[in-house]
């Protein structure tokens, strides 16, 4: 009796995805992730200013720029993590506009929920568990979009950026902030920062070295400025651009649903 025919490469991969540079079985990237977020919450906004010399509140403040965000309007801020930019939309729509701040991981929104409180946020702001590849809101329900540094960690982008767009009004505006391909003169001192210096301040400050290794690692394999600009045309984005942010360390992808 003949057996099944063998599957070819491109089923294969199908099935597995990338968790930093090991190959993993595609049901089990989102609960790698989830351990990486558990292992770092209590100290992720400390090690987010080690890690950046404090500069990740400059390109956040240029994404919340560029969103030009107006009071009474909706704003859904993905893999929002501790809050830093749900609390500045919160106070920049007003108690006529509405915020929500998501993030697939209970820990860091836990994390975020408490700085908010002390911030003195509330009224206009929502925290919800979701998944980025599965939003659980209607359709044309928000008029911007965000989500730094989270895109990366997502296991199925296209998905994700479907959802984005499913939950957009016509007109509206999504942001992609997050690490990307630096200028070529940049590369040597980058690499050895990410592969010597980041895991070893992981290990020292958060005693966490193998999380800082995988954030290492993602970042290598999250697809550059216009690999991702493809990605987002291709998912339906319209006037889809980008701004380079530390000699394209970290860039900011905009695009509209029209």
């Amino acid at each position: 009796m003949l057996g099944s025919p063998p599957r070819t490469v491109d089923e294969m991969s199908r099935e597995t995805t990338h968790f930093g540079y090991e190959t993993v079985p595609v049901g089990d990237k989102a609960q790698r992730v989830k351990g990486v977020f558990d292992s770092v919450a209590g100290r992720y906004d400390l090690m987010n200013d080690l890690m950046s010399g404090g500069l990740h509140r400059l390109w956040k403040r240029f994404a919340i720029e560029q969103a030009a965000i107006r009071r009474g309007q909706a704003v859904l801020d993905l893999a929002g993590g501790t809050g830093d930019l749900a609390g500045k939309f919160a106070s920049q729509v007003g108690s006529s506009g509405h915020v929500v701040l998501a993030d697939i991981n209970a820990s860091m929104l836990q994390q975020g929920r408490s700085r908010l409180i002390d911030a003195g946020v509330a009224g206009n702001l929502t925290i919800a568990q979701v998944d980025a590849e599965s939003l659980p809101f209607a359709p044309a329900s928000f008029d911007c979009v965000t989500i730094a540094f989270g895109l990366r960690n997502v296991t199925g982008k296209e998905a994700a950026l479907a959802s984005m767009l499913r939950v957009l009004k016509p007109g509206g505006k999504m942001l992609i902030l997050d690490f990307s391909k630096p200028a070529d003169v940049l590369k040597p001192a980058y690499d050895l920062y990410s592969f010597r210096i980041l895991p070893l301040l992981g290990k020292l400050v958060a005693d966490d070295e193998s999380s800082y290794q995988y954030l290492a690692e993602s970042i290598r394999m999250h697809p550059d400025q216009e690999s991702l600009l493809g990605i987002m045309r291709d998912a339906g984005f319209e006037r889809c651009r980008y701004h380079n942010l530390a000699g394209g360390i970290v860039a900011l992808h905009i695009g509209y649903r029209i």
